[in-house]
């Protein structure tokens, strides 16, 4: 299972381990993981799972697709290394992936 760090702005950190095959958004939904919520359930319909990507870890989880980009211009202050956790499926190459959290959904 690979382990993900979620780092809020406040600096507190939470690592989980994660069921490979599940995405980003729900792994932070089964963890308490108060900043990603999810509000469309994972259909890319929302920007509710906004987070970032640290940077040494955005070759292993790809850049967002037209759809998923349409949607992170929603988001509250996206930058390059933005993506929508619904979007970013877990697999074994990201154990130890860190995942920065927004100060806010909307």
């Amino acid at each position: 299972m690979p382990l993900i760090k979620f780092i809020a702005v406040d600096g507190d950190t939470r690592e989980v381990n994660a069921e490979s095959g599940s995405n980003l958004m729900q792994v932070a939904l089964d963890n308490g993981i108060d900043e990603i919520l999810g509000e469309c359930g994972g259909s890319c319909s929302c920007a509710t799972c906004h987070c970032y990507i640290a940077d040494d870890w955005l070759a292993k989880t790809g850049m967002p697709d037209d759809i998923e980009q349409e949607m992170l211009e929603c988001a509250l202050e996206p930058n390059a290394n933005s993506r929508l956790g619904c979007q970013v499926i877990i697999n074994d190459e990201l154990d130890g992936l860190v995942i920065h959290l927004p100060k806010a959904q909307y």
